[in-house]
């Protein structure tokens, strides 16, 4: 398993996955996603960005569902394309909003604006060069649904 996105996000200590985004030391000002030079806030000059582990949960601020195949570089799982929801995160801690998929098993009924939301990581797609996952975000209270997409590490399996 390899993230379909290399630098965006990464595992602490204990095995839990978090967001990496980067904060000015100035002004306090967080972005996702992580760059280097000058933070993006118009009123602060600093010309340094810190790398920084960002919020694991969140509020649902909003979400869509993306009810049409995505155009290349978008790689059609086995057995065709099925629709999926987007989520818009409001991060707990940075007040950033981060957009993700929903793993595959939380329908757009489950899914309710100023929900608490948590990151996990599941799987993207699968090619020759095997599992790529990337970040998901998951109703934090969920427990109808089950889904290989977990808050400690990859899926064990492609759920399609």
């Amino acid at each position: 398993d390899s993230p379909a996105i290399d630098g965006w996000w990464a595992f602490d200590n204990s095995g839990a996955p978090h967001l990496t985004g980067a904060k000015c030391p100035g002004c306090g000002t967080y972005v996702f996603p992580p760059r280097v030079g000058n933070c993006p806030n118009p009123s602060c000059e600093d010309d340094e960005l810190e790398q920084v582990a960002l919020s694991r949960r969140g509020t649902l601020w909003s979400y869509t569902s993306a009810g049409y195949q995505p155009p290349a570089p978008y790689i059609e799982p086995p057995g065709g394309f099925e629709p999926f929801a987007i989520a818009a995160v409001e991060l707990a801690e940075e007040g950033l909003v981060v957009l993700g998929q929903v793993p595959s098993d939380v329908g757009m009924a489950d899914l309710k604006v100023g929900m608490e939301m948590e990151l996990v990581i599941d799987t993207l797609f699968v090619d020759d060069d095997g599992e790529r996952v990337v970040w998901k975000w998951r109703p934090a209270a969920n427990t109808t649904a089950s889904s290989n997409a977990t808050a400690s590490g990859p899926a064990e399996e492609a759920t399609q």
